[in-house]
């Protein structure tokens, strides 16, 4: 059965608060990171061929597209009707994407698009375009993500639900934690998120 749409999503789509947030932070963490951001561009690009950065169209607020920034970690680029998931034994990934990927390094440059207007650091993580089509026939109320901004993190990150989406239990428990987050949302609940993500990160191995 649909749902509808949450009555808060409005809230999280234009809180001054959460936009002034990403945008001070968002820019505090590019000029303190810059000097690793300069070393990470250097090891992409000597440790195999291609741009050092990655962008994909992806789906954001209402559905609009844009292009998400993520440091290259595979030696193919996929955007286009069929875009292939990394798996643990995926032979794309490069020796330093590698690195990038466990570590969640390769996401630093959204820090770019959370300053463009594009991204939250907190919301629904986007996916590939081609994955938006088959999840959206596969869960319902899938479109409800796109009432708020995507985001570098959230709460289904936070829960676990990250990495490789191997079934629809996977897909159905990231989507249901994502309208959960929409439909409750604070900025509180945003900053403990952020807090949550920082232990998940260094703990988990989902990301590869």
């Amino acid at each position: 059965m649909s749902r509808q749409r949450p009555r808060i999503a409005s809230r999280v789509a234009v809180s001054p608060t959460k936009r002034l947030f990403d945008i001070a932070v968002a820019g505090f963490a590019i000029l303190f990171l810059l000097p690793a951001l300069v070393l990470i561009a250097f090891a992409v690009k000597l440790d195999s061929k291609g741009p050092v950065i990655f962008k994909q169209r992806r789906s954001g607020l209402n559905g609009r597209q844009f292009h998400i920034y993520k440091f290259r970690s595979m030696s193919v680029m996929e955007d286009g009707d069929v875009v292939s998931q990394a798996k643990a034994t995926d032979l794309r990934v490069t020796r330093v994407g590698g690195i990038l990927r466990r570590t969640s390094l390769d996401e630093l440059p959204q820090f770019f698009n959370i300053l463009k207007g594009d991204m939250s650091f907190v919301g629904p993580r986007p996916h590939a375009l081609s994955h938006d089509k088959i999840f959206s026939e596969q869960v319902d109320n899938y479109e409800l993500r796109f009432l708020a901004k995507p985001g570098l993190t959230g709460l289904a990150q936070v829960r676990g639900f990250r990495g490789e989406i191997r079934d629809a239990c996977d897909i159905e428990n990231r989507v249901q934690s994502d309208i959960e987050y929409i439909e409750n949302w604070s900025f509180v609940k945003d900053v403990k998120i952020m807090l949550g993500t920082v232990r998940v990160v260094l703990g988990d191995d989902n990301a590869y």
